[in-house]
């Protein structure tokens, strides 16, 4: 898999040779590709297992780590395949209740974040799919300065490796719902996720992997049909079009119904209950009958509510819904018979909500 790698996979100028920009990216390879790759290059068989294990088990930072490697081999994966291995710029504790948020930056200067949640069933990280964002929703500090670049496979691996490489924890739950559209990055994402749970790397669960979405119609369908048994959630966020169009601009692009049928596809073909993610923004939606439409939207349907109290950010004046507020909204879906939850809030102090982190870092960078 030959990927142009840094600046070039930024489709921006850098500091690279062209020779380095066609470079191989070694950690975005399956065991089959490498395999391939290994054999081509004169080597044994063999040895693509153990620079496999080393990658994606052991977490190996550099080759110079894979010390059963021999040193000829080393130097000659060093001159022909780039490896990725993130640099950590900046790391938070909240002091509330824990998490931990991860600022880190990548070869061509661009830096993205990813957050560490600590649970009773184990260890969940949440990662970037891409640096930046171009779904444009209102309330999201990820989507202010716009896209960048998509995020290469082992770009989204190491954000998760080098959390567990820092901490010493396992990783065992993985959520894609940090900067960025995955399903706007969908070919590098399906490689990360069939990667991340190869019974060869760190095996995570396709069941505990969630992947977020604002609703791109046709890539939740082509999704449907990949079969994987990753948890599909929706950025609903409205319970109507003109709410959802006030809130999500990709709302212009799809009719709430056309993305709500392509939910109910999702749910046919891979037998997974669908999420949906539901922000709460005082006075705007969080009324009596905002809830009230919101069952009525999803009767009948084989799904989770997830209320989330919008994390304010200092560019828009959108507000968190009071908690007599909030309460009432979920006591009224659960009259309806929904299933659903309230978020806990986490990472308040340390900039936890998306983008939040990596818009300050970039604004005291200028």
């Amino acid at each position: 898999m030959k990927e142009k790698t840094g600046a070039a996979a930024a489709g921006t100028a850098g500091s690279e040779t062209a020779a380095q920009e066609t470079k191989t990216d070694i950690k975005s390879l399956t065991l089959e590709e490498l395999t391939a790759e290994v054999i081509a290059s004169g080597e044994k068989p063999f040895r693509a297992k153990q620079l496999y294990q080393w990658m994606h088990q052991k977490l190996a930072r550099n080759y110079d780590e894979m010390t059963n490697l021999p040193k000829t081999f080393r130097e000659k994966l060093a001159r022909e395949y780039t490896y990725t291995s993130h640099t950590l710029v900046e790391r938070r504790v909240s002091a509330v209740d824990g998490t931990e948020k991860y600022l880190f930056g990548l070869s061509d200067g661009n830096v993205i974040e990813s957050v560490l949640m600590r649970y009773h069933f184990g260890n969940s990280v949440c990662i970037s799919s891409q640096v930046g964002c171009r779904m444009g929703c209102r309330f999201c500090a990820s989507t202010i300065g716009g896209l960048t670049r998509n995020l290469l496979p082992s770009e989204m691996l190491d954000q998760v490796y080098a959390i567990q490489r820092l901490t010493g924890e396992r990783v065992s739950h993985l959520v894609v719902m940090g900067t960025g559209e995955p399903l706007d990055n969908y070919d590098y994402l399906l490689r990360f996720i069939r990667l991340l749970s190869d019974e060869n790397g760190l095996h995570i669960s396709q069941r505990n992997i969630t992947v977020s979405t604002c609703g791109l119609v046709e890539k939740i369908r082509d999704l449907a049909q990949e079969r994987l048994q990753i948890t599909l959630a929706l950025s609903l966020h409205a319970s109507s079009q003109e709410k959802r169009k006030a809130l999500m601009p990709v709302a212009y692009r799809y009719e709430l119904e056309d993305v709500l049928e392509a939910c109910r596809y999702y749910f046919e073909q891979t037998g997974r209950r669908m999420t949906f993610e539901y922000s709460l923004v005082g006075g705007v939606n969080d009324t009596s009958k905002d809830a009230e439409q919101l069952a009525k939207l999803l009767e009948g349907m084989n799904c989770h509510i997830n209320l989330i109290p919008v994390n304010p950010i200092k560019e828009r004046d959108y507000v968190q819904s009071e908690q007599r507020v909030i309460t009432a909204f979920k006591n009224k879906l659960e009259k309806y018979g929904i299933n659903v939850t309230i978020r806990r809030e986490m990472g308040r102090d340390i900039s936890g909500a998306c983008g939040q982190l990596r818009k300050g870092y970039m604004e005291q960078a200028q």
